[in-house]
C-alpha cells in the first residue's frame, strides 16, 4: 500500500480571495503550566502548552469512569435504574475524604443518581460505590478503565482509582489525552453526554441534623458563563493543583479545552472562561466541503469497480484565525489503492487542508459507495494485470 496524494484545485471547492494575505495565528497567554484547546468541528488545534507531559488528573479522572459506564449503557450491560449498595467499608473509606455525595452507609442508590453524583458533585464516593457495583473492586473496574483507555489510544494515560484520588504517581494523564477522553464521551454518547453533564446542581443527603437535604452546585466555571457551555469536569488535589476540561458548542462549532497546574479555584475559573472565549473569538470555521459532495475518487484494488468516490461525511469546514482570507492548499491523502471490499461511508482517505503560517488539518473522507470484492476471474485478471504493469 502506498500513500497517495493528490493536489485539489482550491477555488473549484471554496470561494477564495487570493488578494487578501492571510491572517497570523492569533496569540494567548496563560499562567497555566499545561493547557490544550482543540476544534473538535475541524480537528484543528488551536493551542498547545505542555499537552504531552504527564501529569495527576485529580478528579478528571472521573471521566473515564463515566465513559466506561455510558459504554455500558448504551450497550445494554448495564441499566440506569440498577441500584448498588453503598458498603459500610467504603462509607467509611470515603465519607470524609474530598468531594462527596453525601451517601449513606447502607443505602442503595441507582446508576443514574451516582452518575449525577459523580459529575454534577464530583463525588469520590460516589465513583468508588459505582465501580464496586460494576466489577466488584475498585481495581477490578480500573482494569476495565484502562482497556477501555486502550482502546481510545489515550498511550499517556493510566489509572489506578476510579475518582483520581492520589495513588503515588499510578494515575497519570495528559491534556492531549483528557481532551481526547472528553471527545469520545460527546461524540460516543451524545445523549448520555447531554443528560448528565451540564446539570447546574444536584440534590442527595441530608445535613447533619436530618432536617434539609444537600444542595451542591456544578463546579464546571463555563455554565452559565460561556455560551453553549455543557461540561466537563473540573480536578483539584495539592499534587495536581486545579485543573479542568471543559467543552461549548457555539454556531456549529465544538471546541475542547483543559488546562492544569493552575494555583486556586478563582484562577482556574477567570482562565477557563477566557481560554474558551478566546478560541471562539479569535478563529473561525471556513466552509470547505458539503455533505455528500464528491471530491476526488480513490483507486480500489481487487474490487468490481477500480474507483471509488470520495465524499464528505458531514460538513467539512476548517478552522483559520478570524479574518483570514487566503488562499487554502487542498491535498486528498490516502493508502492505496484500497482494497476491495469497501461500504459506503467507510472512512477510507483525507482531505489535508493547509493555509499560510498554520499547521495542517485533516478532515475524514468516505467512501461514496459500496465497493464489493471482485469474483475468483476478476481478481485473476487483476493481478495478471498487475504483473504487466497495468
Amino acid at each position: 500500500m502506498l500513500s497517495r496524494q493528490k493536489l485539489i484545485a482550491a477555488a473549484a471547492i471554496i470561494a477564495v480571495a487570493a488578494t487578501c494575505p492571510a491572517v497570523a495565528a492569533p496569540e494567548f497567554q496563560t499562567p497555566a503550566p499545561v493547557a490544550y484547546l482543540q476544534d473538535l468541528s475541524s480537528g484543528a488545534i488551536l493551542y498547545s502548552k505542555d499537552a504531552d507531559r504527564r501529569m495527576p488528573p485529580a478528579s478528571m479522572a472521573k471521566m473515564m469512569t463515566v465513559y466506561v459506564a455510558f459504554q455500558m449503557i448504551k450497550s445494554g450491560e448495564l441499566k440506569l435504574d440498577t441500584k448498588f449498595p453503598v458498603r459500610p467499608e467504603t462509607w467509611r473509606a470515603w465519607h470524609s475524604q474530598g468531594s462527596t455525595m453525601f451517601l449513606s452507609s447502607g443505602e442503595n442508590v441507582s446508576v443514574e443518581d451516582l452518575l449525577k453524583g459523580i459529575v454534577t458533585l464530583s463525588g469520590n464516593d460516589a465513583c468508588v460505590v459505582l465501580a464496586e457495583g460494576i466489577s466488584g473492586t475498585e481495581s477490578a473496574f480500573t482494569e476495565r478503565m484502562n482497556r477501555a483507555a486502550a482502546k481510545l489510544g489515550l498511550s499517556n494515560s493510566h489509572f489506578g482509582t476510579a475518582n483520581g484520588w492520589p495513588d503515588n504517581g499510578v494515575t497519570y494523564v495528559t491534556a492531549r489525552d483528557l481532551a481526547k477522553l472528553a471527545s469520545a464521551t460527546i461524540q460516543d454518547y451524545p445523549d448520555l453526554y447531554k443528560r448528565f453533564y451540564s446539570l447546574r446542581s444536584f440534590t442527595w443527603g441530608k445535613t447533619l441534623g436530618g432536617e434539609k437535604p444537600i444542595d451542591q452546585a456544578n463546579r464546571d466555571p463555563l455554565l452559565g458563563r460561556v455560551s453553549g457551555a455543557d461540561g466537563l469536569k473540573t480536578g483539584h488535589t495539592d499534587e495536581a493543583g486545579f485543573g479542568f476540561t471543559g467543552s461549548a458548542q457555539q454556531n456549529g462549532r465544538r471546541l475542547v479545552m483543559v488546562l492544569a497546574g493552575l494555583g486556586t479555584s478563582g484562577q482556574r475559573a477567570e482562565e477557563s472562561v477566557k481560554f474558551m472565549e478566546w478560541g471562539f473569538r479569535a478563529w473561525q470555521a471556513k466552509p470547505i466541503l458539503a455533505k455528500g459532495k464528491q471530491i476526488e475518487t480513490a483507486e480500489v484494488q481487487l474490487g468490481t469497480s477500480n474507483k471509488v468516490g470520495l465524499v464528505a461525511p458531514s460538513d467539512l469546514s476548517a478552522t483559520v484565525p478570524a479574518g483570514t482570507a487566503g488562499e487554502m492548499r487542498l491535498t486528498v491523502s490516502y493508502d492505496g489503492p484500497i482494497k476491495a471490499p469497501i461500504k459506503a461511508g467507510q472512512h477510507i482517505a483525507d482531505l489535508v487542508v493547509v493555509t499560510p503560517g498554520m499547521p495542517a488539518e485533516r478532515l475524514p473522507l468516505v467512501a461514496a459507495n459500496d465497493v464489493p470484492q471482485a469474483g475468483f476471474f476478476g481478481r485473476a485478471w487483476a493481478g495478471l494485470m498487475s504483473l504487466f504493469g497495468a
